[in-house]
């Protein structure tokens, strides 16, 4: 089996890898990182440095280039909140995007907001993540934005 063959596990299996993934490198880089033992906030955990600056964090994981959303009623965009996008391209290591949630306060073609009235669907900010779109993620290597923090 090759290491890096992201197909063999479920979306499940998936998104845990991503938040244990993105908790082991808000590790290295010094931060205290917290469970959230409930997750009905949106909030998969939260990260503090010192003792006065916390973050908290929510985790999307996708495999394929496609369309990524946080519902508006569990991601209010705020100074304190961080999205971690991880992608998986099979055959290569997860590629770890941080994302400031005030990001998504300027529309543009990579970052969106949806509010879809008189339809069934939630008000959503989302995140047009393409091959095209691609190059407008470089700013946010996590490597880059923990720089940040």
């Amino acid at each position: 089996m090759n290491k890096y063959d992201w197909n063999q596990l479920n979306p499940l299996q998936l998104g845990r890898y991503a938040e244990y993934f993105a908790k082991m490198e808000f590790t290295l880089f010094g931060f205290d990182v917290y469970g959230a033992e409930v997750d009905n906030q949106g909030i998969d955990f939260v990260i503090r440095k010192g003792n006065d600056r916390y973050y908290d964090v929510q985790v999307k994981s996708c495999r394929r280039f496609n369309y990524i959303f946080f519902p508006k009623e569990k991601f209010s965009p705020r100074d304190n909140l961080l999205a971690v996008v991880v992608f998986f391209l099979d055959g290569e290591p997860p590629q770890l995007y941080l994302i400031p949630s005030t990001r998504w306060l300027t529309s543009d073609a990579l970052f969106v907001s949806r509010d879809y009235p008189d339809k069934k669907s939630k008000p959503e900010w989302g995140l047009n993540f393409s091959r095209r779109s691609l190059p407008l993620l470089a700013n946010f290597t996590f490597d880059q934005q923990i720089e940040k923090l």
